[in-house]
């Protein structure tokens, strides 16, 4: 498992395969256009709008909103339409306490056993992040996909099924605010040595440092939210 098998999709679902639905499409869509800065926190819009700019019908846009709505991503607002969710830091930080959570809970699952890598998910994390600094990757995008790969791919690790598609479910309703972390230099080389650290602890099965280490990690990360302005969002639809 190299590089690229690492790299985490829009969802578990798209990473699973083709939607099957016209509604799954315009799911995948219309996220995309929220990760991809297309659709900003607090901008309206109708389902006329997504009909136009995806050329389908109602039903399926209706559809796939609601299963939006659902997970937390827009709002409906019965008079004048459709809202994406706006910032609400305190949202953003208690799914950063849940990940805490489950990480830790992931590594002393994965130290715990006797065969600690049959999936070989650790190789392959080692083969990213324990490398000699100039080979660290400097594309601000793809690093924000590798970290999300990290961080996922050692929650799998552990061996739990049902912890896993959690944490994929609270890492997902945070992406955007991953993203956006990774437009500063000196973020890259902080979460290469971070990963690099976690990895040895694990790897040596020193459990309280690698629980101590991953909850600093998470933290730094979490502290960065409410740094995130208006202005900043402009610049990464920009950007995209």
């Amino acid at each position: 498992m190299r590089l690229a098998a690492l790299q985490t999709g829009s969802s578990p679902k798209a990473a699973a395969g083709p939607a099957t639905t016209l509604a799954d499409q315009v799911y995948e869509q219309v996220k995309d256009d929220l990760f991809s800065f297309r659709l900003l926190p607090g901008d309206h819009f109708t389902e006329a709008d997504v009909v136009g700019r995806h050329g389908v019908s109602r039903t399926p846009v209706r559809q796939a909103l609601y299963r939006l709505e659902r997970e937390g991503f827009v709002i409906v607002h019965l008079r004048s339409g459709w809202q994406v969710r706006p910032f609400d830091f305190e949202r953003f930080e208690a799914l950063y306490d849940v990940r805490i959570v489950l990480e830790q809970a992931a590594v002393d699952r994965l130290i715990a056993h006797a065969d600690m890598d049959p999936t070989g998910l650790i190789e392959a994390l080692k083969s990213v992040w324990l490398v000699p600094p100039a080979e660290r990757i400097r594309d601000g995008d793809l690093v924000a996909r590798l970290d999300e790969a990290f961080h996922c791919n050692l929650v799998a690790a552990a061996g739990n099924a049902e912890m896993t598609a959690i944490h994929r479910d609270v890492t997902e309703k945070i992406r955007i605010i991953r993203q956006l972390d990774f437009t500063k230099d000196f973020r890259i080389d902080a979460t290469y040595m971070e990963h690099a650290a976690i990895l040895r602890a694990v790897l040596a099965r020193r459990g309280d440092e690698a629980r101590r280490m991953l909850k600093s990690h998470i933290e730094m990360s979490k502290a960065e939210v409410r740094k995130i302005t208006l202005h900043m969002l402009h610049a990464a639809r920009d950007r995209y």
